[in-house]
């Protein structure tokens, strides 16, 4: 192990909306494409629209935003944030702090743009804990010449537990784009301490079409030198955005600590595809005296390859939370609306629910699920067992209000000879869930849920599963159709899926999880296997009048052995 492991806590930024990743020693912040609206950007509006605001998801109180850092028993929420108005613009590093991950204190903002090296912006970085307990943070800064610049800030006050204020050194930067291509060299990931004690970050760009993943090394965390060959690199990914690279225990569910190295672990490496608007990773290898990651040959090393989300999901980042002993992943859910609505609503951008992240029992992915305390929000349960559901048929889930809701449920699939047959062309999920949606009837599924309904299902997302045969297996599809979610024009509906691996025909079962937040639903297949996230926007399943319904539109039968759902109460959020 390495040598810091109770020492380095985290901090992520999940920048909204940007395509900039900053990552602490456990941090992460991102940045998803610049979309510039210079019309919109300063505009206020007299109050906020709570029409498809979410309750339990993180979002400050008004305006454009998006990312933490554990530190002394506070977690921290830097985040790129826009104090002027509801699209991207005038970005600043807003800040809020939690003991839990769940409510949400606002503070002052923490860093902006102001010295030469970082004038035309403050964007991803990372954060680390040095020897003697100071942290320090790593950002990507934009010169007046449109270069990106590696920057590093070390807070003002160590006995201010909220470290409210941050300093920059008139000595930045301390990585100059030296070999590289200055417009698309950013987002420094956490650093590691390798067993040669120099640290060690990885840093997104591209050459040509080839995505890279560029290697620094340093032993003062000042003096950075670029490593002769890349981390990682993979041809035909264009710019990789984002970067997260970290270390996952073979067995049982805890994390591991960034620099954490030996046997009985693997490596996961993770990246934001700028021209894709999509994130994929591998499982492998890291070989700490080559500095060289060789990903595992069982899943595709490019953008076919395995998702940690399926869906409206983009610029993520882990951290280690050495409180709980856990890897956390925090992801950005970017608004689907139009600007100009979002303008009006007067704010924009939410961060989905913090997920404990580990690696699966068959070594080939690794398995989220939502951290524990967004269990303290749960009230009013209603529990059903035991409940068949004929082909063609659907029932209610009443008793609790479902417009902000945790629904989980066991679904038993005893029978699959009536199973669609498989055909090979069907590689993209996603497509094969645009051709077979949830009315679309089949043999063993479409079943699941009707999430956000409206009485008469006018209005409807559909989260379910469907099984096809293969030769020698079964394939299971994961979706989300939220086609019909909202009876207004020019609103981005689009379905997503992802195959689940699980072997159906010994299991019987599959399992679902839904956490539905007024515009936003996201779902766990599998125990965490396969994650789709999606935002939507309907306009009679609001608040009372949404319904939760569970269906099946296959030629088999399907039982609910057992379904769990709660009310989801409102948190403290930023003082909204």
């Amino acid at each position: 192990m390495g040598t810091l492991t109770s020492r380095v806590w985290t901090a992520m930024l999940l920048v909204v909306l940007l395509n900039w990743c900053f990552t602490e020693r456990n941090i992460g912040v991102v940045d998803a494409s610049h979309v510039v609206y210079p019309h919109l950007q300063n505009l206020q509006v007299p109050f906020v629209n709570p029409l498809w605001r979410t309750g339990y998801h993180f979002q400050p109180p008004r305006n454009w935003m998006n990312g933490p850092m554990y530190y002394n028993g506070v977690y921290h929420f830097f985040y790129q944030y826009n104090p002027k108005g509801a699209v991207w613009g005038n970005i600043v590093w807003a800040h809020s702090v939690s003991v839990d991950m769940i409510n949400w204190k606002a503070l002052e903002p923490a860093i902006y743009p102001s010295k030469p090296f970082d004038i035309n912006g403050t964007w991803s970085g990372s954060a680390t804990i040095l020897p003697g307990d100071s942290p320090v943070i790593l950002y990507t800064g934009v010169d007046r010449a449109g270069n990106q610049l590696q920057n590093i800030a070390f807070p003002k006050n160590l006995s201010d537990p909220y470290l409210r204020e941050w300093i920059k050194p008139d000595y930045n930067p301390i990585i100059f784009p030296v070999g590289v291509n200055a417009s698309a060299i950013r987002d420094p990931t956490t650093a590691w301490l390798g067993p040669d004690k120099h640290w060690r970050i990885t840093i997104g760009s591209r050459r040509a079409r080839r995505g890279m993943a560029y290697l620094y090394r340093s032993r003062d965390f000042v003096h950075w030198i670029k490593a002769k060959h890349p981390l990682h690199s993979s041809k035909d990914t264009g710019m990789w955005e984002c970067p997260d690279f970290f270390p996952v225990a073979l067995e049982g569910k805890k994390g591991l600590d960034t620099s954490a190295y030996g046997e009985g672990l693997k490596h996961v490496l993770k990246v934001s595809l700028d021209a894709t608007r999509f994130e994929y990773y591998t499982v492998g290898k890291y070989h700490h005296d080559h500095d060289k990651y060789v990903p595992d040959v069982t899943s595709p090393d490019d953008s076919t390859g395995l998702r940690l989300d399926y869906g409206n999901f983009y610029a993520s980042k882990t951290f280690y939370d050495p409180a709980k002993q856990r890897r956390i992943l925090w992801g950005w859910s970017n608004e689907s609306d139009r600007a100009a609505n979002e303008t009006t609503k007067g704010w924009s951008g939410i961060q989905a629910i913090p997920r404990v992240l580990w690696l699966d029992s068959n070594h080939r992915q690794v398995v989220q699920w939502p951290i524990e305390e967004l269990e303290s929000l749960r009230k009013n349960k209603v529990y059903i067992h035991d409940k068949e559901v004929k082909t063609g048929h659907y029932f209610e889930v009443k008793g609790i209000q479902t417009s902000q809701a945790d629904v989980e449920v066991m679904f038993d699939v005893s029978s699959l000879e009536k199973a669609e047959a498989w055909n090979p062309a069907w590689t993209n999920p996603q497509e094969l869930c645009g051709i077979k949606k949830a009315e679309v009837k089949g043999g063993v599924g479409p079943f699941g849920l009707l999430v956000l309904a409206s009485a008469r299902m006018e209005e409807k997302t559909a989260v379910f599963f469907r099984v096809f045969k293969a030769q020698n297996k079964h394939v299971v599809l994961m979706c989300h159709d939220p086609t019909r979610s909202a009876l207004v024009p020019n609103v981005y509906e689009p379905t997503f899926a992802g195959f689940v691996d699980i072997n159906i025909a010994k299991t019987k079962k599959i399992s679902l999880r839904s956490l539905i937040d007024n515009s936003v639903v996201e779902s766990f297949g599998a125990g965490g296997k396969t994650c789709i996230t999606s935002r939507v926007y309907p306009t009679l399943a609001i608040g009372s009048d949404a319904h939760l319904f569970v269906f099946n539109n296959g030629l088999e039968n399907i039982k609910v052995s057992e379904l769990k759902a709660w009310e989801i109460r409102k948190p403290l959020m930023n003082g909204s």
